[in-house]
């Protein structure tokens, strides 16, 4: 009998089959590794993803986000509305182009920005509301254009988590205004790094195009001139050919993951009850209509444990499940603390950030993985229930 410790789960990781590695060699071979032909191919396939609108690639979501506020003009002394709950990434970027976060709490079942305590955030100088979806669940977007019409914002999406993600039947992206994607390393649809930014027309395509390389424009063989400032940002023909292959593998990508989100309700609900103690551990919303499941994040009932997250988090790890957090409120940050912010202003948020835990979730998990992952952390819970 073997003694072996069980395999090592973590919290995420891609799937790549053959098709993709021949893919990326094909590439190589060619001698055209930058952004090339087939940029432009993955460009013109995501428009027809969705539905048309004009899509352009960069080297990361945080580029793709930074350049959809330059695209709607958004700047110094200009405020911009989102959420204390996200990767630092989407408020750096605000301040970065010269812009004002103004952070708004979340919504505690959602976890996403809280839509109705916006307006009475919104000043004179607010310019735009930067919703974030959270673990790819989408806000509600009638709810959220609604607001943004009637006080004349422009909303810049961050749908970095969100690809595939839906709204009453239509794919994000696919409607609404600026929409930022990310294909980074753990999402639904990699290429390794990069994102693309759905953009309503051709003008702004094109200055989306001049923003992410130096501002450039051409004409002719050797006519080149540069009106605006540009930064470097393009993908490459490698990251490209990956997303290409990865879209032809998102249905089913997408199914394995419903799948999964669905086993680790039911294993989480049974495990619970198991012990008799009510424990009150707070699960995702239950949506298998409009969310991606890129994530499922639990929110640990930290007030009747007697140990912290980063406890449960290393007991996890010695049992071989990696976690994640997913994220701690940007508010907290010292760099945002020495701006004047105070998490206590959001106090869900605050909440959430410090209790909130990512757990493995990627289409190659095994269903028993999720069994093993549910028992061990209720079984973590149990022991440091207080009583």
């Amino acid at each position: 009998m073997s003694n072996a410790s069980p395999e090592f789960i973590p919290f995420t990781r891609p799937s790549f089959n053959q098709e993709t590695i021949d893919a990326v060699a094909e590439v190589l071979r060619s001698g055209w590794v930058t952004s090339g032909p087939k940029l432009a191919e993955f460009e013109a396939t995501l428009s027809e993803y969705f539905g048309g609108r004009p899509v352009r690639c960069f080297a990361n979501g945080t580029a793709t986000m930074k350049i959809a506020l330059q695209v709607a003009d958004i700047g110094d002394g200009d405020e911009v509305i989102t959420t204390p709950i996200s990767w630092v990434a989407t408020s750096n970027v605000i301040l970065s182009v010269g812009a004002k976060p103004v952070f708004v709490d979340i919504d505690p079942v959602t976890r996403n920005i809280d839509l109705d305590k916006v307006a009475g955030a919104i000043t004179s100088k607010t310019k735009a509301i930067m919703p974030v979806y959270l673990a790819g669940l989408p806000v509600d977007m009638d709810k959220l254009y609604s607001l943004a019409k009637q006080h004349h914002l422009r909303v810049i999406e961050d749908a970095a988590q969100a690809f595939g993600s839906q709204w009453q039947g239509k794919k994000i992206g696919s409607f609404g205004d600026l929409v930022s994607f990310s294909f980074q390393a753990n999402k639904n649809l990699t290429t390794i790094e990069g994102g693309c930014l759905v953009l309503n027309n051709s003008d702004e395509a094109k200055l989306a195009e001049k923003f992410r390389l130096q501002g450039l424009t051409r004409q002719g063989m050797d006519g080149m001139d540069v009106d605006v400032l540009g930064g470097k940002d393009n993908l490459t023909d490698v990251n490209a050919v990956i997303g290409l292959q990865q879209l032809k593998q998102l249905p089913s990508y997408q199914t394995r993951r419903a799948a999964l989100a669905r086993q680790y309700f039911d294993s989480i609900r049974a495990e619970i009850k198991s012990t008799g103690l009510g424990l009150q551990l707070e699960l995702p919303v239950e949506n298998f209509t409009e969310s991606n499941w890129h994530m499922f994040q639990v929110v640990l009932p930290l007030d009747r444990l007697n140990c912290d997250r980063a406890q449960v988090m290393t007991e996890l790890k010695e049992l071989g499940i990696g976690t994640g957090v997913h994220y701690p409120a940007i508010t907290g940050f010292t760099l945002y603390k020495n701006l004047g912010y105070q998490s206590s202003a959001t106090p869900v948020a605050e909440r959430i950030g410090k209790s909130i835990l990512t757990l493995p979730l990627f289409p190659g998990l095994k269903d028993q993985d999720i069994a093993r992952i549910a028992s061990s952390l209720v079984g973590i819970l149990q022991k440091h229930y207080k009583k």
